[in-house]
């Protein structure tokens, strides 16, 4: 619940869909399996990307919208979530970058699920890098 825009039914539905993190191989894996990827159809010359193919859970992904959607439609302090999504909204449009922003929220709560650690919003830098930027 330390993420911006997920709260508790959010947390509580991604922990019991997910039940293990273990069973997954990658972070990356948990968002196809809740079917936050976009459908392909591809034969001979022919290469479709289509919408999201709504094979996993649904309650999940409507709980990681959901979140994905307060995060772009509320003042989130800080998060360079917020940040890479409305970049991804400029690009390709709100709808596609909403469910992008749902699959890397799904992403994130599996590492830190898996971590037993607390989202931090910014990565703080380091002394080294500081002086870095300074001596520019």
């Amino acid at each position: 619940m330390t993420t911006p825009g997920v709260g508790v039914l959010v947390a509580l539905t991604f922990v019991a869909a997910v039940d293990a993190p273990e069973r997954f191989r990658s972070s990356r894996a948990v968002g196809p399996h809740f079917a936050l990827t976009p459908k392909k159809y591809q034969s001979g010359e022919t290469d479709h990307s289509g919408r999201i193919s709504k094979i996993g859970d649904g309650s999940v992904r409507t709980a990681l919208y959901e979140a994905a959607n307060v995060i772009l439609t509320r003042p989130v302090k800080g998060s360079d979530l917020k940040g890479w999504a409305l970049a991804v909204a400029r690009r390709a449009g709100p709808k596609k970058a909403r469910v992008a922003l749902a699959r890397k929220l799904a992403v994130v709560l599996h590492c830190l699920l898996r971590d037993r650690t607390n989202f931090i919003a910014h990565k703080t830098q380091s002394p080294l890098q500081k002086r870095a930027v300074t001596a520019l």
